[in-house]
């Protein structure tokens, strides 16, 4: 493990960064450690970074967020939580990689090509239930939630304090509600637990990091940025997919 903790100090900067307000950070640190180390292993040793930082996210958010976007996304981002604990045995991760890149490369180009700058949607109910049902099932498998969220988010034209907070909120919560299946499940056996809390104080170290940079940076280019690490993040989980489709 120890030739390994160079990757995951870096990860757990990254989850920090991204609870600091940058989400899709955060969700690059699985698929990150998974080209040096067994992916449901470092879902599990992440878990507590994501947690802490998690808390000082909220912290750092308790006064910015959407309570309306919280209440339609958290019952079904939890509906998720549920349904990805039911088919995890069964379920085929590429493809389920390949629904999640495929679903952050498409709110790119929407972003991009399709929707006008000016334009913004409401926060629909439905919309907002069938994406957060996905993000739920993919941040249960991979910690990679961002992609489907961020689907429903971004069109809405959000203040970047207020979309951040959304996020950081929002998946807080998730994360403390997937604690019981993980264990359930056996994640957690044999997890290096001092190592784990190490990685958790880097987590929180990054989310002030990243917290300071949200203060200091134009809103466009924010937005701009979440937009880059959302097709990186993508385009990641799709290799990964299409590395486990031919059996890789």
């Amino acid at each position: 493990m120890v030739e390994l903790l160079p990757w995951l100090v870096v990860a757990a900067l990254a989850i920090g960064i991204g609870k600091g307000g940058f989400p899709a950070a955060a969700a690059l640190a699985v698929p990150f450690l998974a080209l040096v180390m067994n992916p449901v292993h470092a879902a599990a040793l992440v878990l507590p970074a994501l947690i802490v930082a998690d808390c000082a996210a909220i912290w750092l958010y308790r006064r910015h967020h959407s309570r309306r976007n919280l209440a339609i996304l958290l019952p079904a981002m939890v509906l998720g939580l549920v349904i990805a604990t039911l088919i995890v045995p069964y379920a085929s991760e590429p493809l389920l990689l390949a629904f999640t890149g495929c679903a952050g490369l498409w709110t790119v180009w929407r972003q991009w090509f399709v929707l006008d700058p000016a334009t913004t949607r409401n926060a629909g109910v439905a919309s907002g239930a069938l994406w957060g049902i996905v993000a739920g099932i993919t941040s249960f498998l991979t910690h990679s939630g961002a992609p489907a969220a961020h689907a429903y988010l971004l069109p809405q034209g959000l203040p970047k304090l207020i979309l951040a907070g959304t996020m950081a909120i929002t998946f807080a919560i998730v994360n403390f509600a997937k604690i019981p299946s993980y264990n359930a499940l056996g994640f957690f056996a044999g997890l290096n637990w001092p190592l784990a809390a190490g990685l958790a104080g880097v987590g929180v170290l990054g989310a002030f990091l990243g917290r300071l940079l949200l203060a200091w940076m134009p809103e466009p280019l924010y937005m701009r940025i979440i937009e880059i690490l959302l097709l990186v993040l993508s385009l990641i989980l799709i290799f990964k997919a299409v590395l486990g489709f031919a059996g890789a």
